[in-house]
């Protein structure tokens, strides 16, 4: 990295969050500006673009303005900003474009902020994937308290917990959502995994610790825990699980995190 991209390197912050910012007055050079008062218009332009955006300013110029001497002791307000990324691109994208500077700094922020993107992007997708393993290790831990606890038609067992909370049996769940059979949780997203979970979880805990025996104690069990995450979700004002859209199947999933993962080297 060269250049002004170099200059943006060196002057740029963490805070306590360990999120980046730049100060304003450390970016007036290396834009190309020589005075304050014309790099403050740009800033000004850039916040009018934040509100265009439905954006608060607020949250990306952060005032940290301080006071200080002047000559004969005077004392006087200097204004300076804390800066986002997003502040940044708008502040590149409303200077002057017949500036070096500012061309260089459009490119290198417009791409700061697509590699966030792709970051937030990656994050979500690694987030489903990794609920998706947890929802298939509890479901072994559940299994394997209901063979202890007698049952033996686990199709049967299956089955009431998702009409419990989907309000109807797998297979009429599937041809609602259109995926294929046996496929449900792998075109599951986050939230739809998490209801899951919290119905495998707590009916495998409740057979445990009240020792319920038998197919049919056992399967009614199952309907009854489902039944109340899925009136728990209605009383937070949830969409039902029935309702929520089919994600990509998560084998297709890995293979995209892994794409993206090499694109990012």
């Amino acid at each position: 990295m060269i250049g002004p991209s170099k200059d943006f390197e060196s002057i740029k912050k963490l805070d306590e969050n360990g999120v980046e910012y730049w100060e304003a007055r450390e970016l007036v050079p290396v834009l190309g500006y020589a005075r304050w008062q014309r790099f403050e218009e740009v800033i000004n332009k850039a916040k009018q673009a934040c509100v265009n955006s439905r954006q608060f300013p607020q949250d990306h110029f952060t005032d940290i303005g301080k006071m200080t001497t002047i000559g004969h002791g005077i004392a006087r307000r200097l204004v300076d900003y804390k800066l986002d990324r997003y502040a940044c691109y708008l502040i590149a994208q409303n200077g002057d474009p017949s500036k070096a500077e500012i061309a260089m700094a459009q490119t290198y922020f417009a791409i700061q902020t697509r590699r966030q993107e792709i970051s937030e992007d990656l994050s979500s997708m690694e987030k489903r994937i990794q609920r998706r393993a947890e929802v298939t290790d509890k479901n072994k831990i559940l299994f394997s308290t209901a063979r202890l606890a007698g049952v033996s038609h686990f199709g049967l067992f299956n089955d009431a917990g998702y009409k419990g909370l989907y309000g109807m049996p797998i297979s009429e769940i599937e041809k609602k959502k259109n995926v294929p059979k046996g496929e449900l949780l792998d075109h599951a997203g986050s939230e739809e995994l998490g209801a899951n979970l919290f119905r495998i979880t707590q009916t495998e805990a409740k057979l445990r610790r009240e020792n319920i025996k038998g197919d049919l104690d056992s399967r009614r069990t199952h309907f009854d825990v489902a039944k109340k995450v899925r009136q728990t979700m209605k009383e937070l004002g949830s969409d039902m699980p029935e309702n929520l859209k089919p994600e990509v199947n998560i084998k297709k999933l890995k293979k995209q995190v892994k794409m993206i993962g090499k694109a990012k080297r």
